[in-house]
């Protein structure tokens, strides 16, 4: 691959054909072991089957008194059945008796999630039922058919049954579910880091003010959110000037899993980037078939992706969403796909592109249609802010025109 500084880029790779790349050289990265209450939002490495049953017994559904539930026929409020109380059951602390079970003409007063004596059957609500004598018998006003108001041993979840398959990114019910059969450790994903180089010499570190001809950082932090969103355990920024030595020494350095160059990656003089990769690992892709983000690289160290991300921060935007994020996306063993909800609306005025070049265009929703916001420039990152989302014009097709249905990605959920 020559040097295409000052010279411009004669070929770029297809949009599709970097997707490609990324999915057939990055898999997911090897599972790790951590305790369930750590384990929110992390992808599970396995199939998840259970071990116990839930519940692991027979109990109450309700408060109230359990019975032999065929005894109870023949109750009403003007004919009650006395029962005697025989003892009885609470959460954790099962029934006890002399005996050990109900037997006939008895009850155990009972509340909701007490294991079910042996003998029992059925809960008569405590609605139903008045003790009487003191609290030495119940009187029963209406009948219950056995089973009813009890929760089945393993009705929630029978043992051997899939509980949660691999690549499940764990929500908060996932994990009651996997604690209630004490599934902790788990087995999932490790987070992919990252390293973010930032090359300029006009740039200040991101908190700085802006000063003279100087501009402030702020792809840093976006990418940093960015990464996190997708599921990155943990970015380090590293600012570098835009000297060959600096940029090569940024990258022999970096040991993360996913390495991200912002600036430096075009055809101008000081774009160092490109070159050094190509020294250091392999230089796949340099340009690609995109607007906004035409400046884009892609290569590796090793194993581990390379991307050289515009500095426009728009463009930077763009090419993460693409390309940087389904890196860390896969690595993580999440969905490759971009994680933005979609909305099917109408154009209200056109979009035009060019056949060959996958367009990403900002977009505003009013009305309960899309429009196009007029702005091209790739620098103008709070074009983004003001944009409700994004439409993707693929490479096939020369635009949308107005009244088309398109889908938008939402930058709000």
């Amino acid at each position: 691959m020559i040097d295409v500084r000052m010279r411009g880029f004669r070929d770029r790779a297809e949009v599709a054909a970097v997707e490609r790349l990324i999915d057939d050289r990055l898999q997911p990265l090897p599972a790790e072991s951590i305790a369930l209450t750590m384990a929110a939002g992390r992808v599970l490495a396995g199939d998840v089957i259970a071990a116990v049953a839930v519940p692991g017994f027979d109990r109450a559904a309700m408060d109230g008194y359990a019975v032999r539930g065929h005894e109870t026929f023949g109750a009403d409020p003007y004919s009650p059945l006395e029962f005697a109380i025989v003892g009885q059951a609470l959460p954790g602390r099962p029934f006890a008796g002399a005996v050990g079970a109900v037997g006939a003409g008895q009850a155990v007063r009972i509340m909701t999630g007490a294991p079910l004596p042996d003998g029992a059957d059925a809960v008569v609500q405590a609605e139903a039922a008045a003790e009487v004598e003191g609290g030495a018998k119940v009187r029963i006003t209406e009948p219950v058919p056995p089973g009813r108001h009890v929760g089945k041993r393993g009705e929630d979840i029978e043992p051997g049954s899939p509980l949660l398959p691999a690549g499940r990114r764990l929500r908060p019910q996932d994990l009651g579910v996997l604690a209630s059969v004490g599934a902790s450790p788990v087995a999932v994903r490790r987070q992919p880091s990252v390293a973010i180089v930032v090359t300029g010499d006009e740039l200040l570190a991101c908190g700085s003010k802006p000063a003279g001809f100087r501009i402030v950082d702020s792809n840093s932090v976006m990418l940093a959110a960015l990464a996190a969103r997708d599921g990155a355990a943990a970015t380090r920024v590293h600012m570098v000037p835009d000297r060959y030595d600096a940029v090569r020494q940024a990258l022999q350095d970096a040991a993360e899993d996913v390495i991200l160059v912002s600036g430096g990656s075009s055809v101008g003089q000081e774009d160092h980037a490109p070159r050094v990769l190509r020294e250091l690992g392999e230089l796949c892709i340099h340009g690609v078939a995109l607007r906004p983000a035409s400046p884009t690289g892609l290569g590796f160290l090793g194993p581990r992706p390379v991307f050289l991300l515009p500095g426009n921060p728009v463009s930077c935007l763009c090419a993460y969403d693409l390309f940087g994020g389904r890196a860390v996306r896969r690595l993580g063993g999440r969905p490759a796909a971009l994680p933005y909800p979609t909305q099917v609306l109408p154009l209200a005025r056109k979009i035009a592109s060019l056949a060959g070049r996958v367009d990403y265009v900002r977009v505003r929703i009013a009305g309960g249609q899309v429009e196009p916001l007029a702005i091209s420039g790739a620098s103008i990152l709070s074009s983004t802010t003001r944009a409700d989302g994004f439409v993707i014009v693929p490479a096939e097709l020369e635009g949308y025109p107005e009244g088309a249905s398109v889908l938008v990605y939402l930058y709000d959920g």
